[in-house]
Parts: structure tokens; C-alpha cells; sequence
């Protein structure tokens, strides 16, 4: 199963690149919006933090994780706002601006990329629970051996963390700021 690190670093990525290569110069793109949609990444994995409370009332790790929080109702009622709220334009927040709109569709952005990599990696996800108990996935990682497959997801990691600093140094020149 993918860490938190790659929950995080893939949306990030992948916003990075299309705030650099794909939304057209004159827009404001701030890079709040590529933190929100990485932070977002993590937000299925809340249900972590709940299981630490539920533990107490008897429920079992089954029982919360990949349940509620790991369908595609979180990211699709994030989208939802996003498109009610894409009419208010009074609705910004802070020095830069930022609209409420952008805010909920980096947050369904980070929210499927977490679904997405769970189901490619770690096993499968019922995206319409609790409507149906149907999984989906892939689980690449619990096809590797067992030596292997322990370090999968930390090499995951690492893999994406020294791509992300290649990245920032290519397209940003991050060196100059050391």
C-alpha cells in the first residue's frame, strides 16, 4: 500500500506540472493550489485517525479503513462544490486570492489521486461503499515477493521524493535558494 509521502507527492506532481506546462501564462495559478491538492492526497487516510477512536468502541481495522473515506463519493462531493461554487466570485480567501472553487477541486484532485494509487498498488478499494461491497484493484505491490514487497512502498517513496526535487530544480532552479 502506498505511504502517505506518495499520497501526497503524486497530486503534488502532477499539479506542479500542469500549473507549469498546461494553464496558460497569464492565469494565476498560485502554488497554494498545488499544496492544497497534495495535502488533499491525504484525506482518505483520515479514516487512520478514526480507527484510533472507533478501536475503543470494538471496531476492527476492516471495519474503518478503505471503508467510507476510500470511495468515490469524497472526491466527487469536493467536485460537487467546486462546481456550485464556481459562480462566486466574492468568495476568496487570503492575500492571495485564492477561490473557493480551485480550493475544492485540488481537494477532489488530491482525494481520487489517493484512490487511484491504492487501487493500482495496495490491494483493491470499494468505490461504492456502502452501496456495494464491489473492489476494485490492482495490487501490483502483493505480486512482488515478500522480500520485495516490504520495500515497495518506501522505495515508492524515495523514488518520488528525488523526482520531485529533479523536477523543482529543472523547471525552478531551487539551487539558487540553498
Amino acid at each position: 500500500m502506498p505511504q502517505a509521502a506518495a499520497h501526497i507527492l503524486i497530486p503534488l506532481i502532477l499539479m506542479s506540472i500542469v500549473r507549469d506546462y498546461y494553464i496558460q501564462r497569464g492565469k494565476k495559478f498560485p502554488l497554494h493550489y498545488v499544496l492544497i491538492a497534495g495535502i488533499a492526497g491525504a484525506i482518505p487516510d483520515l479514516d487512520v485517525a478514526a480507527f484510533w477512536i472507533l478501536n475503543f468502541f470494538n471496531f476492527t481495522w476492516e471495519e474503518v479503513h478503505r471503508t467510507f473515506a476510500h470511495t468515490i463519493f469524497v472526491p466527487l462531493i469536493f467536485l460537487g462544490l467546486a462546481f456550485i461554487t464556481i459562480k462566486a466570485n466574492t468568495l476568496k480567501i487570503g492575500k492571495h486570492k485564492l477561490k473557493w472553487n480551485i480550493i475544492f477541486l485540488m481537494i477532489a484532485i488530491g482525494a481520487f489521486s489517493h484512490l487511484i494509487l491504492d487501487a493500482i498498488f495496495g490491494g483493491s478499494i470499494m468505490l461504492f461503499y456502502p452501496l456495494s461491497t464491489f473492489s476494485i484493484g490492482l495490487d501490483l505491490f502483493g505480486y512482488l515477493p515478500e522480500e520485495l514487497a516490504v520495500i515497495a512502498a518506501p522505495s515508492l517513496d524515495g523514488g518520488l521524493i528525488i523526482i520531485w526535487l529533479i523536477y523543482l530544480e529543472m523547471k525552478h532552479k531551487i539551487s539558487n535558494f540553498i
